[in-house]
């Protein structure tokens, strides 16, 4: 008996018992009921299957059957921890490459190979300027990478921009290891930053956008840490080669090791899925929800998953209201998004951490212990410790950022900071043995202060605080300002000492001062919210005219994807939600009614 006609018997007998008072006795009625069935069951071949039939394929079956396939081939090779995990394994190997190029130079610019080489850096009149630009010339390189971000950023995306930085990165390796002039090193270390500009512009907004609120701060920290591992891994390779002291090898490999962290860095990115949020700013949803899926290791249709995936979609159609303007022209309004103000607050955020006077210490370790009065192999290995130490002290943080929150960290290091720079100016105007000794204890002191307040915070912060159609251009902007004035600093760091020595402390002890206020007034708290959510932050402090400080630090601003959240951004939720807009030929734009419950 067909499938169908039982099918109807029942429901015929099921009306008779429910309405027995006009009984569905007649042929007539019955006929036609066994027709309407009829019509179903070829409407959906699968309603009159007898079992050994062949089925029809899922994407045959329904449209939200289809919905199901595309999601997933969307999914990711990996899910939950171990995808959380992948990610900031290529990230973190992005900024241990970053460290590593930045403290390689330190003990290098002393080796008696490199000076054979390159004796102009050692010798002549205005040989401290020269060794200055030679390491200062890579920010430069970094800051013409960091802008192209500008144009190429969201173009790209987030895995292809890593791929192209890394890829330059090897290339800058490559014609460093291999100079033989000073106007090749130059050069080749231009090419080498301009790599490393896009990486430092991108890796954090990828790593940002693929982490959820209540671990996104620990998880970039982490990558603050892996700076700093990467400097004390060159400082100790740099020591392994002092001793090669009869061949360029002494130089030459320490530079070239970091070829390795590159490719390992590329073959990493080629085997995780893009940004959820640059997948749906493009309009790709459905794979936009496939990776937030896989992120959470849950179905796409848990109420998590679909929260964070509603306040992404609500993001991208209230910047994408935008009158039609670019991203880059977007960075300058104001309004409700105040995109201007976001974005100024990460190049701020950015400046601060290079006129702390880090790179006093990162880029010129070695030459600073032996101006203390300890030789070649003693300043080595003291730089060495430093380097450790400043890695073990970034590990605080890590425990410390999703729990005391982003500006209770940033003050605490611009006091302590500020404190250690006064102190070093006192000794360093004394001058003996005893306060020499004093001296490179507090530029551990220093270090560790930095490493909990600084070090990964300002690769944090300004992509947290940056809408998701700015977050590109401003996060240029932002990395550019770092390579700015990094430049400024290591480049007149060693005029400095040679003119008014000590006093240089002086100038730094006054810049740490200044961040505290501007810190305290002006820097709104980002930990424990989505990045969506800062939009409604935002929003809600203009809407009422308050400093999004004071609106960032209460308890009661609705999470981004509910209906009170719309109505602060100014966006219709109920026509983005409405069935009616789900479509079968439109399936990546809506999940499917059948799919929500």
């Amino acid at each position: 008996m067909p499938r169908f006609l039982l099918q109807s018997h029942v429901y015929i007998s099921a009306r008779l018992q429910r309405n027995k008072s006009t009984p569905l006795t007649s042929t007539h009625t019955v006929l036609t009921i066994m027709a309407s069935r009829l019509l179903a069951s070829r409407a959906h071949p699968s309603f009159d299957s007898t079992p050994g039939e062949k089925r029809p394929k899922a994407s045959e079956e329904s449209p939200s059957s289809d919905y199901e396939t595309q999601l997933r081939n969307a999914a990711p090779m990996l899910r939950g921890r171990n995808l959380t995990a992948a990610i900031a394994f290529v990230a973190g190997t992005g900024f241990t490459l970053f460290g590593y190029d930045q403290g390689v130079m330190s003990a290098l610019l002393t080796a008696n190979q490199f000076e054979k080489v390159f004796p102009q850096t050692v010798t002549g009149d205005n040989h401290a300027t020269l060794q200055s630009f030679v390491v200062a010339i890579y920010e430069i390189g970094c800051l013409i990478g960091a802008l192209s971000n500008l144009w190429i950023g969201d173009r790209l995306g987030r895995r292809k921009t890593i791929v192209l930085g890394g890829i330059i990165m090897i290339i800058g390796a490559i014609l460093q290891t291999t100079a033989f002039s000073n106007a090749h090193m130059v050069v080749a270390r231009i090419v080498t930053g301009l790599g490393n500009g896009l990486n430092t512009s991108t890796v954090p907004s990828y790593h940002a956008e693929c982490s959820s609120a209540s671990k996104r701060g620990s998880f970039i920290m982490i990558e603050g840490s892996l700076i700093t591992f990467g400097i004390m891994i060159s400082y100790w390779i740099d020591f392994a080669f002092f001793w090669i002291s009869g061949s360029s090898a002494q130089w030459r490999v320490p530079i070239a090791i970091q070829i390795i962290f590159a490719v390992v860095m590329i073959a990493g990115i080629c085997f995780l899925p893009e940004s959820p949020r640059w997948l749906a700013k493009e309009g790709r949803n459905v794979e936009a929800l496939a990776v937030i899926s896989a992120l959470e290791d849950k179905p796409h249709d848990d109420p998590k998953v679909q929260q964070t995936f509603h306040g992404i979609r609500e993001a991208v159609e209230m910047e994408t209201a935008s009158n039609g303007n670019s991203p880059l022209r977007e960075v300058f309004t104001g309004g409700r998004s105040q995109n201007f103000r976001r974005a100024f607050l990460g190049v701020v955020n950015q400046c601060f951490q290079q006129i702390t006077g880090i790179n006093l210490i990162t880029y010129y370790a070695t030459l600073l212990f032996e101006r203390l009065g300890l030789d070649d192999v003693k300043s080595r290995i003291i730089a060495a410790c430093n380097g450790t130490e400043y890695f073990l002290a970034s590990l605080i943080a890590i425990a410390l950022i999703d729990r005391v929150g982003r500006r209770k960290l940033m003050l605490f290091g611009a006091v302590g900071q500020c404190i250690t720079m006064v102190l070093l100016a006192i000794l360093g105007s004394i001058d003996n043995s005893a306060t020499q000794i004093v001296s490179a204890v507090l530029l551990f002191v220093f270090n560790s202060f930095f490493a909990v307040g600084w070090l990964g915070m300002t690769w944090l912060y300004p992509a947290e605080i940056v809408g998701l159609r700015i977050r590109a251009p401003a996060n240029a902007f932002s990395t550019a300002s770092n390579w700015i004035f990094n430049f400024v600093v290591v480049m007149v760091t060693g005029p400095s000492f040679n003119n008014i020595g000590w006093g240089t402390y002086i100038v730094f002890a006054a810049l740490n001062a200044l961040i505290v206020p501007v810190v305290y007034f002006f820097f709104p708290e980002t930990a424990g919210r989505s990045l969506e959510d800062m939009d409604v932050i935002f929003a809600l402090a203009y809407n009422e005219g308050v400093s999004p400080v004071t609106v960032s630090l209460r308890k009661d601003v609705p999470p981004a994807g509910t209906p009170e959240a719309d109505k602060i951004l100014g966006v219709d939720s109920s026509s983005r939600r409405s069935p009616s807009r789900t479509s079968h030929s439109s399936r990546s734009d809506q999940i499917p009614d059948t799919e929500k419950h």
